[in-house]
C-alpha cells in the first residue's frame, strides 16, 4: 500500500519539499473537453496555478449597454473539491447579461491544473495565490474589480479583503469594489461532529488514521459517499459540468488534490469562522450573498445577522452555483447594475 499523503499542519515542522505538479491539461481535456478557454500560468516560488481568461466580447449593435458602476474585472473563486471548470455555468449565465465585462476562473492549489504546494492549506496560502494573481492580471490598482465566491471560495474572498482592506477606510482606492458570496462555507459547527471526528481534524491526528480521516472529510462534503452517474461521458459529450466526474477524476489523476481537499477541511477557516463574517463586512465593501433555499451549509438567518444583503434560490442546495446558474446570475446582475 503507498504511502498516504498528508501535508503540513499550520505551526508545524517540516522539511521544505517541491510542489505536487497539477495533472496536463491534455489528460484534463481529453476526459471533460475543452470547455474552458486555453489554460495559462501563473508561476510563484511554491508551484504553478491554472487560471482561465474569458476576454471581453468585441461591442456589437445589439450588444446591451451596461451601468457606470458594473463591474469591469470579476474573478470567480471555486469551492472544496470541484475546479474552476465548476463554475463554469455561472460564468456563461454571466457572461450573456455582461458580454463586455472581463471574467478570470483559477484553479486553487490542489485543483484542477493547479500544484499542491507542500504547505500548510490555511488561508493565508489561498490569499496570496489570489494577491498574485489579481497583480499578474494587473488589475490591482484598477477600479471596476468584483470577485465572486462559491463555497470555500467565499471563504477565501472575504479572507483576502479583510485581510487587504481592513475597517471601512483603512485603505483608499480599493480595487475590489465589490463581491459576491455563493452558498458560503465557514459556519459549520466542529460541534456537530463527534470526538473521534473532531480528533481527526485536529493536530492530535494519529498517522494511521489519516486515511479513515480522508475518507470522513470526503463523506462529508458531499453528504455520503461520491458517486458519479452512470450516464456522467455522455452529459459530458453534450457540453455538460458533470461534478462528480471531475471529483473523482481528481481523486484519482492528481496526486496532490485529496490532500489538499483534507488539508482545506482541517485548516482552511471552514468550521465555526463567524468572525470572519463580520471582519469582510467591516470593510466596507459592498456585497451580496446568494444561498441555496436547501443549503445546509449556512441558512438566510444567519447570513442577515451578520448585515449582509441575502438573496435565496429555492428549491436549491448547496450546487446552487451549477444547478440553478441561471437563477443566481440573475441576483448578481441586479447587485451589479445597483453599484
Amino acid at each position: 500500500m503507498s504511502k498516504h499523503l498528508v501535508l503540513p499542519r499550520p505551526g508545524s515542522v517540516f522539511e521544505p519539499k517541491e510542489p505536487i505538479s497539477g495533472p496536463s491539461e491534455e489528460a484534463f481535456t481529453s476526459t471533460f473537453g475543452a470547455l474552458l478557454p486555453p489554460a495559462k500560468f501563473l508561476h510563484t516560488p511554491i508551484g504553478k496555478a491554472a487560471y482561465y481568461n474569458f476576454p471581453p466580447a468585441s461591442p456589437t449593435p445589439s450588444t446591451p449597454s451596461q451601468t457606470p458602476g458594473t463591474p469591469k474585472r470579476v474573478l470567480l473563486i471555486h469551492g472544496v473539491q470541484t475546479p474552476a471548470l465548476g463554475m463554469l455555468p455561472l460564468t456563461s449565465a454571466l457572461r450573456s447579461q455582461f458580454p463586455s465585462t472581463e471574467f478570470v476562473l483559477l484553479d486553487l492549489w490542489g485543483h484542477g491544473l493547479s500544484d499542491t504546494p507542500h504547505l500548510p492549506h490555511e488561508g493565508k496560502l489561498f490569499h496570496g495565490l489570489i494577491d498574485g494573481l489579481l497583480e499578474h492580471l494587473g488589475w490591482k490598482g484598477h477600479e471596476g474589480v468584483s470577485i465572486v465566491g462559491f463555497s470555500f471560495g467565499a471563504v477565501l474572498t472575504m479572507g483576502y479583503l479583510a485581510g487587504t482592506y481592513g475597517k471601512k477606510g483603512g485603505e483608499k482606492g480599493k480595487s475590489v469594489g465589490s463581491f459576491v458570496l455563493v452558498a458560503p462555507a465557514g459556519l459549520l459547527r466542529k460541534s456537530w461532529f463527534n470526538d473521534e471526528q473532531r480528533r481527526w481534524l485536529s493536530k492530535e491526528c494519529e498517522e494511521g488514521d489519516e486515511r479513515k480521516a480522508a475518507e470522513w472529510v470526503v463523506s462529508v462534503l458531499e453528504g455520503g459517499e461520491l458517486k458519479v452517474p452512470d450516464d456522467w461521458r455522455e452529459r459530458v459529450g453534450n457540453g455538460e459540468v458533470v461534478a462528480e466526474a471531475v471529483k473523482d477524476w481528481q481523486m484519482k489523476q492528481h496526486a496532490g488534490h485529496p490532500a489538499s481537499v483534507v488539508g482545506i477541511f482541517r485548516d482552511g477557516e471552514v468550521t465555526d469562522n463567524d468572525e470572519l463574517f463580520v471582519k469582510a463586512r467591516e470593510t466596507g465593501v459592498r456585497s451580496l450573498v446568494v444561498l441555496g433555499g436547501d443549503d445546509e451549509m449556512s441558512t438566510e438567518k444567519e447570513i442577515k445577522e451578520f448585515g449582509f444583503d441575502v438573496k435565496v434560490v429555492p428549491q436549491a442546495g448547496h450546487g446552487v452555483v451549477r444547478d440553478k446558474a441561471g437563477e443566481v446570475a440573475e441576483h448578481i446582475g441586479e447587485f451589479w447594475r445597483r453599484l
